[in-house]
């Protein structure tokens, strides 16, 4: 039940977001400003959403969610792409399956951080060597 009425919730936000903007479109429409805010704000509340209807799972079809948030297939691909890309969100898009597969935020690679600290160390160590060899010469 609990489940039945967030997923009522969020449809219900975009639905409102959307008529809204429907609704008041010649106001709306005609001013760049407020139009990049609009697309600004719709692409968070998208966001937003999605990640709250995907975060029980640790395996969901894309599908599945396109159908909770009311929305295309498409669209739902595409920013659940966006999502992790960006990194807000870990996990991958199994397009063959049509499946998000979730990780938890703790299986992070710490590769590239340690490589960057290694060559900070080295630059330290070049500069200590050229001091080194500046005094010898």
């Amino acid at each position: 039940k609990q489940w039945y009425q967030r997923r009522v919730a969020i449809t219900a936000g975009i639905s409102i977001f959307n008529k809204t903007i429907e609704e008041y479109k010649e106001e709306l429409k005609t001013d760049d400003v407020v139009q990049n805010h609009l697309k600004t704000l719709y692409d968070n509340l998208l966001e937003q959403n999605l990640v709250r209807i995907i975060e029980p799972y640790s395996r969901v079809q894309i599908a599945h969610v396109a159908e909770t948030i009311s929305l295309p297939f498409d669209i739902v691909e595409k920013k659940l792409s966006q999502i992790i890309l960006d990194k807000k969100f870990s996990g991958i898009l199994d397009q063959r399956s049509g499946v998000l597969i979730v990780y938890d935020g703790s299986e992070s690679d710490q590769t590239y951080t340690h490589a960057l600290d290694t060559i900070n160390h080295m630059g330290k160590v070049v500069d200590a060597l050229f001091k080194k060899a500046q005094k010898l010469s």
